[in-house]
């Protein structure tokens, strides 16, 4: 129900060599999950990375990394900065909301004024 989308908050060129072609254009992309629902959009604190070779379009897993590629990864991981964690209410939350106060507040009133509820 609820969708989940990445967003590229870094993304750096590299002048390291590819281990699948041995050409140097690697592209290290930072992505941040958000979720979006009918009542709320959320920003994770969650990060992913990705090492992709622009020549051979080939996805690069930290498996294959050598020292090079971990340094220059471990040092653009430093420079990332994230957004905050949050969470921003749509307005059908808060017509929910406001319906279901007013719901609550009609049933205390049949209470108090001892109107029968049938």
């Amino acid at each position: 129900m609820s969708k989940e989308e990445l967003v590229v908050i870094q993304e750096s060129d590299l002048t390291n060599n590819c281990p699948e072609c041995f050409n140097q254009e690697l592209r290290l992309r930072f992505y941040q999950k958000h979720k979006h629902n009918k009542f709320f959009h959320k920003i994770t604190s969650e990060v992913n990375h990705e090492l992709k070779c622009k020549t051979c379009e080939s996805i690069i897993y930290p498996v294959k990394w050598d020292n090079n590629i971990e340094n220059a990864f471990n040092y653009y991981q430093k420079t990332v900065k994230a957004d905050r964690s949050t969470i921003k209410f749509n307005a059908l939350f808060y017509i929910l909301v406001i319906i279901l106060l007013l719901i609550i507040g009609a049933g205390i009133y049949f209470i108090i004024m001892g109107i029968p509820i049938t």
